[in-house]
Order: C-alpha cells, then structure tokens, then sequence
C-alpha cells in the first residue's frame, strides 16, 4: 500500500489541495492519517475515494449529494459512468483506478473498448500518454509503489508489443531510418516502444536497439546502419547532473543524425541543445517529424 501526500492527490485528481481541506472539514468526507508533525498522509483508498469524487463532480453530482453516499453506492455509479463514457478524462480515471487495484481485467476492457472506438494510435496519444505523465512524477518520486508501477507498464508494454508485430511497413521512396535505444541503465521503455510503432506506421525503418544500451554499442550500431535519426529517452539515467554531457556527446559523435531526445529528464530541463538535436515535448511532436 502506497502512502500519498495532498500534493500528490491534488496531481492525480487535479482537485485542488485547499479544496480538498474544505470537503474533510466541511463533509467529513475524507479524513487522512497524519504524521508526527501533523501533515496529512493518504492511502490507496483514500486516493480512490478522491477519484471517483472527482469523476462524479464532473458529471454534475453535487459535493453535498456525494458526502451522502457509501463508497459502494460511489464505486457502483463510477463504474457505471465509465462503461457509458467515452471520454478521454474519465476512461484515464478508470486507468487510474486499475492501477491502484491492480485490477487487469478493468485496464484490459478500458484499453480494448477504447482502441475499437478510436483506434490504437489515438488510444496511446489521447489517453494512456496522459495518464503515464499524470503518474510519471509520482514514479520518479516514489509516491507509487513498484507494483502498481511494474503492473501498468507492463500491461502497456504487452499492448506495444502486440501492436507492433502486427504492424505490415511497406518502405517507400521517401522511407527513413530511426535508430531507437536507451541509455546503458536505462529500463522505461514505453516512450521507445510508441516510437517504434509511430515511425513505423509511418513507413519509415526502425532498427530498435531497446532498454541499456552501453554507448559503445550504440556507436556500433550507428556505423552498421547509418541512421538518419537517432531517438532516446532519458527518464531516470543519466543523472541530472549527466545529462547535459551525455547529450553533449550525442550530438558531437553523431553530427549527420539528428537527435531525438524525450523524457523526464529532459522535457522541461535546461538543456542547451545543439544544431542537430530536437527535443520532444510531447508525442505530438515525434508524429509530426515522422509523418510526410
């Protein structure tokens, strides 16, 4: 069982730490376990408890109405609005909601349902990318556990994978080559794996080196191939103070590639770029280098 301070639930719900003040005061709607110097610690139910007041709100339930109802009587309603929903913000509560369960059957019926109705490129971008960077921080800090984090990553990892083998790539005139890897210590791997499948579906080739990759390798690979880009994603290895040499070194030792770079070490850092290095902000971005 995870422990989650009011900034953390205030990220995952997006309802405001102060408002959450009120609704304990006020409804007695939630009441936290506290420290030995009194601030607020919040287990899963608690988060849970959060999230389906946040979903119900969103849907017009008043929070007077919701102080008044058991957790069952909750849970049933929730469970009900996102079988009827397709909508982006409450199929990423479900998710959420799965993960702290650990409930794969709940991830497998909102992720399939989702893909028949949207398609499985626009089910990544509109709804498990935003909900891996809702908890990404969380990851990074440790407010959520390495079950809940190895249970979800790797249910989206299996969905990757599936959808890439199934992937036909005809290679056309205009077909370029990606080189995908991480870092040597590097293992998230998801952001790679959706790579892989948009530069793919694209019709471009992609020569997937994977999860820790040693720069020896790397510059192996790099003179086998000759890639027109080269992709990674920094989430937790180099260190922050390491980052900026390792990109540094990138793009020196490959100057006829272009460097892809994403990842929570570098989305939002101080990373002076050089001429052939890009950063990708969000996924919106790849698919536009990649696309025709």
């Amino acid at each position: 069982m995870s422990n989650y301070s009011i900034r953390d639930l205030e990220q995952l719900s997006g309802i405001k730490a102060h408002t959450l003040r009120i609704w304990e005061q006020r409804y007695n709607i939630i009441t936290p376990k506290r420290t030995d110097t009194n601030i607020r610690l919040y287990d899963d139910q608690d988060l849970k408890l959060v999230l389906n007041i946040s979903l119900l709100k969103d849907h017009g339930y008043k929070i007077s109405e919701i102080s008044k109802m058991s957790s069952e009587a909750m849970a049933a309603e929730v469970v009900a609005i996102s079988d009827q929903q397709l909508s982006y913000p409450d199929q990423i509560h479900a998710l959420t909601i799965s993960m702290i369960d650990l409930d794969e059957d709940r991830f497998e019926k909102v992720i399939s349902t989702n893909i028949l109705q949207f398609g499985f490129e626009n089910t990544m971008v509109n709804i498990i990318y935003p909900f891996l960077s809702r908890i990404g921080t969380l990851w990074v800090t440790g407010a959520i556990g390495p079950a809940q984090e190895h249970f979800i990553t790797n249910l989206v990892r299996q969905k990757l994978i599936v959808a890439i083998d199934g992937q036909v790539v005809k290679q056309l005139p205009s077909s370029r080559k990606y080189l995908l890897y991480l870092p040597e210590g590097e293992l998230h791997e998801i952001s790679l794996l959706f790579a892989n499948y948009v530069i793919r579906a694209r019709h471009h080739k992609v020569v997937y080196l994977g999860q820790s990759l040693p720069f020896t390798e790397l510059e192996f690979a790099y003179n086998v191939h000759k890639p027109d880009y080269i992709f990674t994603a920094i989430t937790s290895v180099p260190s922050n103070h390491e980052v900026q040499p390792y990109v540094d070194r990138l793009a020196g030792r490959f100057p006829e590639s272009t460097i892809l770079l994403t990842g929570y070490q570098v989305v939002g850092q101080d990373i002076q770029p050089a001429s052939n290095t890009v950063i990708i902000n969000k996924i919106d971005d790849l698919i536009e280098i990649v696309s025709p």
